[in-house]
């Protein structure tokens, strides 16, 4: 096997990930519970906004909001995962199993 071909698959796949990790910044999810409680998080799986609505705020059930709001960033996150699954495969797909 040619070392100097191995290490430039090496740079290529870390330039790419690089590459990814840009792009999965400015992509946007967003991630619901009962039409009550969103959250958007960017690609990378950070918590960009979070919006409640009125309604949603009962100050005798705090744990229903709770409960809301977690199922919201799970939601969200679950999406935010598959999107930079999505991403990786794509952008490393290049490689075409080189690697």
């Amino acid at each position: 096997m040619d070392m100097r071909k191995l290490m430039k698959q090496m740079q290529q796949a870390q330039t790419a990930a690089g590459k990814i990790q840009e792009k999965l910044a400015e992509m946007s999810v967003e991630g619901s519970a009962g039409g009550m409680v969103s959250v958007t998080m960017n690609g990378q799986g950070h918590m960009t906004a979070i919006k409640i609505k009125p309604e949603a705020v009962d100050p005798d059930d705090v744990e229903a909001l709770e409960d809301l709001i977690l199922v919201a960033v799970q939601d969200a996150a679950a999406k935010a995962n598959e999107l930079q699954q999505q991403e990786t495969q794509k952008s490393l797909g290049m490689f075409g199993g080189m690697l």
